[in-house]
């Protein structure tokens, strides 16, 4: 059944500001929502009032603006549980495994986590925590760092408030906002991320973000390896096979080009 937007002008202006939020860098003012739209101030207000009850937005006092929130990305979640994404990423995820020799999969956030849609793993490897529907925190995983780098500072400020946000495994990967976001640089300015040990003692990880039409993190492709093997010859490599596998699968869901992580 369909019918004419103007007929139910609320859903109608409820998703047109969620698609407009999701189609910026970051947060944005309420003023700037009613010129883009075309909709009056006090109906923008409204909308935003009930939307961040529901948990589809956040409100940033000291910035004056709005953001997506935390059922934004359920959205994004249920989207992924359907599985589009493993369907599309499975075979270039086993097409990786057969190059590198390594045990692979593909993620996507979670909240502060990441859940595993797709486990490739490679002939006499070990074997790993992270099979189909596990959950382990992103920012200790290098698919977590990779899908974390491509998010807007506010948006990855409102996923981690405070330390508490900040679960550990092994005692490793960063503590607070502040090695976060140093760590987030750095994955930035490779184009890819990394982990060692701070998953598993003795395995390292090399990730890169699949993003969506609007440049927003949708997935993560990754490999799995054991640390010790592995020169920084043989990451620089395994890193641009993660990449091409990352930007196949960008292409079939029709998203940005490669380089364009959030700054």
């Amino acid at each position: 059944m369909t019918g004419n937007p103007s007929q139910v002008p609320a859903a109608d202006g409820a998703l047109r500001i969620l698609s407009f939020l999701a189609a910026q860098r970051g947060p944005v003012a309420a003023a700037r929502l009613a010129t883009a739209l075309e909709l009056p101030r006090s109906t923008v207000y409204h909308l935003l009032g009930v939307l961040q009850q529901r948990g589809f937005i956040v409100h940033l006092p000291e910035e004056r603006r709005y953001g997506l929130g935390f059922a934004a990305f359920e959205l994004s979640s249920g989207f992924s549980r359907q599985q589009p994404l493993a369907r599309l990423g499975r075979p270039l995820v086993a097409g990786l495994v057969d190059r590198v020799g390594e045990s692979g999969h593909l993620a996507v956030l979670h909240g502060r986590d990441v859940l595993y849609l797709v486990e490739e793993r490679a002939p006499r490897r070990p074997s790993l925590v992270t099979d189909v529907g596990v959950r382990l925190p992103a920012h200790l995983t290098a698919t977590g760092r990779a899908l974390l780098a491509a998010l807007p500072p506010a948006q990855l400020r409102a996923l981690y408030p405070d330390a508490a946000a900040f679960a550990q495994r092994s005692g490793g990967g960063p503590q607070t906002y502040r090695q976060l976001r140093q760590l987030l640089s750095a994955v930035r300015a490779a184009g890819y991320a990394t982990e060692s040990g701070d998953v598993t003692s003795g395995l390292a990880s090399v990730a890169v973000a699949v993003l969506d039409h609007v440049g927003w993190p949708a997935a993560a492709v990754a490999i799995t390896f054991a640390a010790d093997a592995a020169d920084e010859r043989t990451w620089a490599a395994l890193a641009a096979e993660v990449r091409t596998a990352a930007a196949e699968l960008t292409r079939r869901i029709s998203g940005a080009p490669a380089g364009s992580l959030r700054g």
